[in-house]
């Protein structure tokens, strides 16, 4: 048995074959779940991995959690989440959420319905079934008021487009806010929290609008910046870390920007660049 190898479906497409033992990470992460289609030579069809007596709960544990300080097999601190998006349904859903905020009205459906399927395509290490819980009128009007926002820039008032910069922050903080705590695992509310101040979140947000003149230092901003977001996420036994530096985050948005001019490429850097900024959070076990 521990030497098939084995395939699993994942948005419609065949995923394989893989080693039983990378198989078994995969489940251990949470990327190929009970609900998943899986099959091995020999089997009459797909089957579901809850199914398979090998493979269900109480086969080998799955390694433990590395301690703070730690570095996992790619050279990055923690485990590492990452995500599992299609490329069309990505760019699908992406365009819906920007067309909704355009729109305004629609903006708090659109937006909740783009954070729960983002949520649900993300893979966190010892949280099965990772799922976001908030509702539309949750805060419809922060979304509302960020619809407006963004008709700013056709505006030629340069003090309303100034006021947007702080405005728009304070807005994508409460958005954090009540991102961080309606997360849930295994349909179980987490006991998350983002307890970083407004003003110093709107002071990021104003450093990195400023790093812009410096052609290249809004990377290493940015990078700060994540880092402390991380820091001030409260509630559970590891904490957040972002592992990617600034020259890492300053080429490969580079990349991004230029495949996004070429418009042709934009779904697959669209898509690629997510899917790597996702990595870049980890989880590790919070100092004594």
């Amino acid at each position: 048995m521990a030497n098939r190898s084995w395939f699993y479906a994942s948005q419609g497409q065949q995923q394989g074959p893989y080693p039983e033992a990378q198989l078994r990470d995969l489940i251990a992460r949470g990327v190929v779940r009970a609900d998943t289609l899986v099959w091995s030579e020999g089997m009459a069809g797909w089957q579901r991995a809850g199914e398979i007596p090998d493979l269900a709960p109480g086969g080998p544990s799955p390694p433990a959690v590395p301690q703070s300080g730690a570095m996992n097999a790619s050279g990055q601190g923690g485990n590492p989440l990452s995500l599992d998006i299609g490329l069309w349904s990505y760019l699908g859903r992406g365009l819906l959420f920007v067309i909704g905020l355009l729109l305004v009205v629609p903006a708090p459906w659109t937006s909740t319905s783009f954070y729960r399927w983002m949520a649900s395509r993300i893979r966190v290490p010892g949280r099965p079934n990772f799922a976001f819980t908030g509702q539309p009128m949750d805060l419809w009007y922060v979304f509302a008021i960020m619809g407006l926002m963004s008709y700013v820039g056709l505006t030629h008032s340069s003090i309303l487009q100034l006021l947007a910069i702080p405005t728009q922050a304070f807005l994508s903080w409460m958005i954090v806010r009540w991102v961080a705590a309606n997360l849930s695992s295994n349909g179980q509310r987490l006991p998350l929290s983002f307890d970083g101040s407004a003003l110093t979140y709107i002071g990021w947000s104003v450093l990195t609008y400023i790093s812009f003149i410096t052609i290249i230092g809004w990377a290493w901003v940015i990078t700060a910046w994540m880092r402390w977001n991380c820091s001030n996420v409260s509630g559970t036994r590891r904490e957040i870390v972002f592992n990617a530096t600034g020259l890492e985050v300053l080429w490969r948005t580079l990349v991004f920007i230029v495949g996004c001019a070429l418009l042709i490429p934009i779904p697959w850097v669209l898509r690629w660049y997510t899917r790597w900024y996702v990595s870049q959070f980890a989880l590790v076990e919070r100092s004594a």
